[in-house]
């Protein structure tokens, strides 16, 4: 809920980041970028011998399976973030994401987690079994309760 509000406060310091001749980059909020740089560092461990093409198996409620829940977690905070900005504060902040390669590094490690085939084997909206249900295909609820 806090996310969408934050950019608000950066819109009132734009005006101070155009000036400069060389291009301006702008953090998102540095508590959540400071946790994303941690992520992104036990995360290389945990993938370290997984080329891209090849995805790793994340055992359900593993020690690796809350670190890698916690890293997407962070970045859907981070989209949310974005999604409410400005769109000039839209590009400070990917200038910024670009000189820590943080967007390269999530797309990589996305690529080593990524399932050959996302089967989906929970419970679906239709009855029929003939096609093949992928979570590329299913709806999905994710409510907490």
């Amino acid at each position: 809920r806090v996310m969408p509000e934050l950019p608000k406060f950066d819109d009132e310091d734009l005006k101070s980041y155009g000036d400069e001749e060389e291009e301006s980059a702008l953090s998102p909020p540095a508590a959540l970028m400071s946790l994303l740089a941690t992520q992104e560092l036990l995360l290389e461990n945990i993938l370290e011998g997984i080329p891209v093409g090849e995805f790793a198996v994340i055992q359900p409620l593993s020690d690796e399976f809350c670190l890698v829940l916690g890293y997407l977690l962070t970045w859907k905070l981070t989209l949310a973030f974005f999604k409410a900005a400005s769109s000039q504060l839209r590009v400070l902040y990917s200038q910024y994401l670009r000189r820590t390669k943080s967007l390269n590094k999530l797309l990589y490690h996305l690529f080593r987690l990524m399932p050959e085939n996302p089967v989906f084997s929970g419970p679906t909206s239709e009855v029929s079994n003939k096609d093949t249900k992928t979570f590329f295909t299913e709806e999905l609820h994710l409510d907490v309760k």
